[in-house]
């Protein structure tokens, strides 16, 4: 895309000057940014009436870029998307982790976009800027087949395993995050239709599919198990509860699973996202439309879902080195 500030005569950094910047140096502004800048914290606690830390965490993301500009000796209608550009080159050659150039690019769309709403900018210029891409560390995959030793671990004559069994089928068998699984109430459950109703990450409401096994577990749980418990005040809707009869924590579930990994011999890291991602790599490998493994995971972007094409690829390429004859290694 064309640069539209270009034509408002922009001071563009030089290759030169990029290099000599860094963020170690005397911390100036030039008067203009330092006006921009109150100007930033004014809009966000009086136009937007953000939190005390969400204005700090802005500020110190614009006071990167009013360093690097003032050095640059850029004014702020005067940034370029090459501009931010050459700040991201700086913080990479300062090691600055890229998770937080992508919180700092996105800081600054807010600061140019109360740019653009003054009329003072005719455009966003880091809306023209690429996020930096995040390389995505996905937890280890269990199989089918080892998460049915997990499940074996457990004595399911005992109330407790009971329901930790059940919890390990709804959760595989239903790719729902912890926080999901420990939220869900027992007016989420529809069993003449099949589904959960899950409430997911911004309270959004998804509808997954559960199937007749997971389903029945749930259900004798319910029966057999929870109905001997007294939930706490406040405690009476939720699905899985403690023998004290609160709902579980997060941490309680990472725990229990840890242990039923190690019981059943199973060398890999685990945590409760694991089984999550063991369901979404199922689907993908055996031919899922990638859209409706998104509808089920509840995914704002596809791009989010596709992580799970690559991790089938690698699958298909161990298996034709496994058994296709050219392809086996020596």
């Amino acid at each position: 895309m064309e640069d539209t500030n270009s034509a408002h005569g922009a001071h563009q950094p030089t290759a030169e000057g990029q290099n000599n910047a860094t963020f170690s140096q005397e911390d100036f502004y030039t008067p203009t940014w330092q006006q921009y800048v109150r100007d930033f914290k004014e809009y966000l606690l009086l136009e937007r009436q953000l939190s005390a830390n969400s204005v700090d965490a802005y500020m110190h993301d614009v006071q990167h870029l009013a360093r690097f500009a003032s050095i640059m000796s850029v004014e702020p209608t005067d940034v370029t998307a090459e501009t931010l550009r050459l700040l991201l080159v700086n913080m990479n050659e300062q090691h600055v982790a890229i998770t937080t150039q992508c919180r700092i690019l996105s800081g600054l769309r807010t600061f140019f976009r109360m740019l653009v709403l003054g009329d003072e900018m005719a455009d966003n210029p880091a809306e023209m800027v690429e996020m930096p891409r995040i390389s995505r560390h996905l937890p280890d995959v269990l199989t089918d087949e080892e998460i049915s030793r997990m499940q074996a671990t457990l004595d399911r004559t005992r109330p407790d395993h009971f329901r930790n069994y059940a919890i390990i089928e709804v959760m595989y068998g239903c790719g729902l995050r912890v926080s999901e699984l420990t939220d869900l109430m027992l007016n989420d459950i529809y069993d003449t239709e099949e589904c959960l109703m899950i409430r997911g990450k911004g309270n959004k409401v998804r509808w997954v599919p559960i199937n007749q096994h997971a389903l029945t577990l749930l259900t004798d749980y319910i029966v057999q198990v929870r109905s001997q418990i007294t939930p706490q005040h406040g405690e009476e809707s939720y699905v899985f509860l403690s023998r004290r009869g609160h709902h579980l924590t997060r941490m309680f579930i990472f725990k229990f699973l840890k242990q039923a990994v190690q019981d059943a011999g199973i060398n890999k890291h685990i945590s409760p996202h694991s089984l999550r991602h063991s369901f979404a790599t199922e689907l993908v490998e055996n031919g899922a439309d990638l859209r409706a493994v998104q509808e089920m995971l509840g995914h704002e972007s596809i791009s989010t879902t596709e992580i799970y094409t690559h991790l089938s690829r690698q699958y298909l390429r161990a298996t034709l080195e496994t058994y296709h004859p050219h392809y086996r290694r020596d």
